[in-house]
């Protein structure tokens, strides 16, 4: 993974020194609110319903072990012994108090991290797949190109202040692990037919309010372009973005407004003048990123090992956590290992400090000390012997975090929701542990197969609950939570956007929706047909009829 140099170090330790005096001047009172809002935010602060919180940066999901003990120390000593995983790839601490945030500034700097750009209008966090160059279906590693891509946005003195928030994911494989089609820039490493590597570039994608899907525009940008043509398109954005409405203002808002035609010649007019400019990258400056990207000394291994098939023949609860939570590798006799953090009781996305040191001890003992950070909110091992899997599985098992769940329906991608964020309109955790709760049978969860529930406290769609199979998002009636449902979405190559199937329901109805919806599925699916599948093939109408059928929607008492 990418490790600073000089020039790295010093610019994040003296952003520490400067955001440490703007916090002294905060407190002392010569710093307003106003004045300090957009301070705080582009260092990843946010002021939430209960206490501040903090959200660190984890480009394209790597972690060192160093890095996750940091965490560790940071949870247990400034915050209450755990942390959140989001669907950014990122950390967030729900309850340090604002006063020792420098500190916190300062504990991450030690270890080549830092919260910068993880708010505000500005370039966030690039992410990329967790199995990125182990993954057997990937033709060019996304991480040297995300690295190269987050070195120029990082403090990019014009794309300080955008008119809304812009993400970028970069995906390298063939299967689209990286949700590129809902960024406001989605990069698709592609090699023409004389070899050449660039990129499909999409644009104009995203969630929140207006789910929009991005269009392509341009099929194939050489590599030696992308950072050229993706300022490009940030400048025409910073040009005639909405700055007058909060909710019009995102770049899918402007790309839908001028037809992506036009957009696209606007992007080219503007591409003409920085083509060729300082910019331009070389293959000099390709391969000093790339080389921080080599394979670790991998071993010589056979393809299959014979203990680690005998465990699975053996152990069936060792095989049914193979089944779901390990995927193959590129090299003989490595595989990728997931850790779990749906574990049923705790929140989805959360881990304690006491675990993370677990999975740093891991990490370096098991895959050349890393560990990543998948959007769906669980932890990788990218580089696990398959001779030593069996007993990686027993430390998670001991630790809590080897739950069979990876892909079934209580894998759920959820935001902090009510419990935490001021934004919300409603709770999500709660509707998590209830779904969780109902299906705790994993026989039952394996025979329902692969499904993916996405839960949003509010229409910032933090969850993604847009494209989740099944998804879930949280309205305010009258002070009242509610819960709108969506069926039909979907990440990846097919990505879609889900269908409210009707009125919303009160909180306690949640797990009997879930449950009515499930049934219907069992009830119509063909043989081993997928729940995304029969949905497409039957349509919304059958899960409506079963939900609604005894059910006189807002008639029942909602929780206040």
């Amino acid at each position: 993974m990418y490790r600073y140099d000089a020039y790295d170090q010093k610019l994040v330790d003296e952003r520490v020194a400067q955001f440490r005096d703007q916090m002294r001047r905060h407190l002392a009172g010569e710093l307003s609110d106003d004045e300090f809002r957009p301070v705080r935010l582009q260092n990843g602060l946010y002021i939430q319903r209960h206490a501040p919180m903090y959200r660190i940066s984890i480009p394209y999901g790597h972690l060192a072990s160093r890095q996750l003990r940091k965490l560790a120390y940071l949870a247990r000593t400034y915050d209450k012994g755990y942390v959140h995983f989001t669907t950014r790839q990122n950390v967030q601490f729900n309850w340090s108090p604002l006063e020792v945030i420098p500190e916190m500034c300062a504990e991450l700097a030690k270890v080549e991290m830092h919260s910068i750009q993880t708010s505000g209008n500005c370039i966030r966090n690039f992410t990329s797949d967790p199995f990125a160059g182990v993954a057997g279906d990937e033709h060019i590693d996304p991480r040297p190109w995300a690295e190269i891509l987050r070195q120029w946005a990082t403090f990019h003195p014009e794309f300080a202040y955008l008119p809304r928030k812009f993400k970028i994911a970069v995906n390298g494989a063939t299967e689209d692990r990286a949700v590129i089609q809902v960024h406001d820039i989605g990069l698709d490493l592609k090699k023409n037919e004389a070899g050449e590597i660039g990129f499909r570039i999409l644009v104009g994608g995203g969630l929140g309010r207006t789910p929009i899907i991005g269009r392509e525009i341009e099929s194939f940008i050489p590599w030696q372009h992308i950072i050229t043509y993706c300022e490009a398109i940030l400048r025409v954005y910073n040009r005639y973005g909405r700055r007058d409405n909060s909710f019009k203002a995102r770049i899918k808002i402007l790309v839908s407004a001028l037809g992506i035609d036009e957009f696209r010649w606007q992007v080219r007019e503007e591409w003409a003048h920085i083509k060729d400019g300082p910019n331009t990258l070389t293959v000099e400056e390709v391969h000093r990123v790339a080389d921080f990207f080599e394979d670790p000394s991998y071993e010589n291994l056979l393809a299959d090992d014979a203990g680690y098939h005998h465990h699975i023949a053996e152990d069936l609860a060792f095989a049914s956590w193979v089944k779901r939570n390990v995927r193959a590798h590129k090299k003989p006799g490595y595989a990728s290992a997931v850790l779990s953090l749906k574990k049923p009781g705790v929140a989805p996305g959360d881990i304690t400090s006491d675990q993370l040191d677990l999975v740093a001890d891991w990490a370096d003992r098991f895959s050349f000390g890393e560990a990543r950070v998948t959007h769906e909110q669980n932890l990788v091992l990218a580089d696990v012997k398959q001779s030593e899997l069996f007993t990686l599985w027993q430390l998670a098992r001991k630790a809590g975090l080897a739950t069979p769940n990876i892909g079934l329906l209580t894998d759920i991608i959820c935001c902090p929701g009510g419990d935490f964020c001021s934004l919300a309109n409603a709770k999500s955790i709660p509707i998590a542990a209830a779904i969780q709760e109902r299906f705790d049978d994993l026989d039952y969860l394996h025979d329902i197969g692969d499904i993916e529930i996405n839960i949003s406290g509010c229409m910032n769609a933090c969850g993604h609950h847009h494209v989740g199979h099944i998804g879930i998002l949280g309205v305010d009636k009258n002070g009242e939570e509610w819960y709108q449902v969506t069926i039909g979405g979907s990440q990846g190559n097919s990505a879609a956007i889900g269908k409210v199937i009707g009125p919303s329901f009160a909180r306690a109805e949640m797990a009997d929706v879930i449950s009515e919806i499930i049934e219907t599925y069992i009830e119509e699916r063909h043989e081993d047909e997928l729940f995304i599948d029969t949905v497409r093939r039957i349509g919304l109408e059958p899960f409506k009829a079963r939900v609604y059928a005894e059910r006189q929607p807002h008639k029942k008492v909602a929780n206040v």
